[in-house]
């Protein structure tokens, strides 16, 4: 049944959120590169072990989910589609990485604080990113011409990735910090981890809800273009919504990796661009085409922008130092 298949992932989000949240980081901690990237293992071996699951439901329709999916996909096929997609928004999600450690230092949040609120935005990001999936499948089954507007969003979308530098971004400009003083009392000091406090003996909002809300605002952002670039691999809204979901669990662990070495991969915004080129285009024109070539195509580029990047910085350095 379609509703055990969806309750029984959700179940299994809201589980492992709360075990996080609960359990792994009760009290605020800095994570160090290595304990997060141990735990980014983690969530990428749980995202590989879902896959696999993908694969029986699919291809043993389980539960009866071929019939009432409406889904003529093999496993082989759905496994490769979640794959693919998950990728894709892991990779896309990297120059949101950058964006997010620039709110955070703009804002001031200790590093012990950081994943506290990056873990609270999950909840946002996944019912953010729920709405945006059924109305993307909505939008896309009852208008055929809508592909070609989503392709030319990822189109636009690698423009403007290519061209991001470090002082296009502006958390001072944000509208969420420009009105929240007009909504609500806002205190100019932190209160631990606690997103409210009392000033000047009224309930108001600390940096860190404000910086909640500005991550929250930044996810939705990004996932303007990932989203519809997900959309270019599978229709299938359960494929869709359950790669963001994993690729965005696994992210929060994988950003205190990310933040630390994305400096270093100078290059990779243009892979990154040229990612969101070749699915614009494979979405509006070059549909159908092999899930396997795609997946390649995606892998070569980010992995190709990446062994650029780490060539060029070799040989900056060596012309410092000489």
């Amino acid at each position: 049944m379609t509703v055990v298949v969806w309750g029984g992932f959700l179940l299994l989000i809201g589980t492992l959120i709360a075990f996080d949240l609960g359990v792994l980081h009760r009290d605020p901690e800095v994570l160090t590169v290595r304990t997060a990237l141990r735990r980014w293992s983690v969530w990428f071996a749980l995202a590989l072990v879902f896959n696999i699951y993908v694969y029986f439901l699919y291809e043993y329709n389980w539960l009866g989910w071929g019939n009432t999916a409406r889904t003529d996909l093999s496993g082989q096929d759905a496994a490769i589609q979640y794959l693919t997609g998950y990728l894709i928004e892991l990779s896309l999600s990297v120059d949101n990485v950058f964006v997010i450690a620039t709110i955070f230092q703009y804002m001031r949040i200790p590093d012990a604080l950081q994943y506290r609120i990056l873990v609270w935005g999950i909840l946002g990001a996944i019912i953010l990113r729920g709405i945006m999936i059924s109305a993307g499948v909505l939008l896309i089954a009852s208008f055929d011409w809508v592909s070609y507007i989503f392709g030319a969003v990822l189109l636009l979308s690698a423009v403007r990735l290519a061209m991001l530098r470090d002082d296009n971004v502006t958390p001072e400009q944000s509208l969420i910090l420009q009105l929240a003083g007009r909504l609500y009392p806002v205190s100019p000091k932190l209160d631990g981890g606690h997103f409210f406090t009392m000033l000047n003996g009224r309930r108001a909002a600390t940096p860190a809800l404000l910086t909640l809300f500005m991550v929250e605002w930044a996810d939705v952002m990004f996932a303007v273009d990932s989203v519809p670039a997900i959309f270019a691999v599978t229709r299938d809204p359960f494929l869709v919504f359950t790669s963001n979901v994993f690729a965005i669990l696994g992210l929060r662990s994988l950003y205190f990796v990310l933040a630390a070495a994305v400096v270093k991969f100078t290059l990779l915004r243009f892979g990154l661009a040229g990612v969101l080129i070749f699915i614009g285009l494979k979405m509006a024109w070059l549909n159908p085409f092999p899930i396997t070539w795609s997946l390649a195509i995606i892998a070569a580029l980010i992995g190709g922008s990446i062994a650029a990047s780490l060539v060029v910085n070799g040989r900056c350095e060596r012309s410092d130092a000489g």
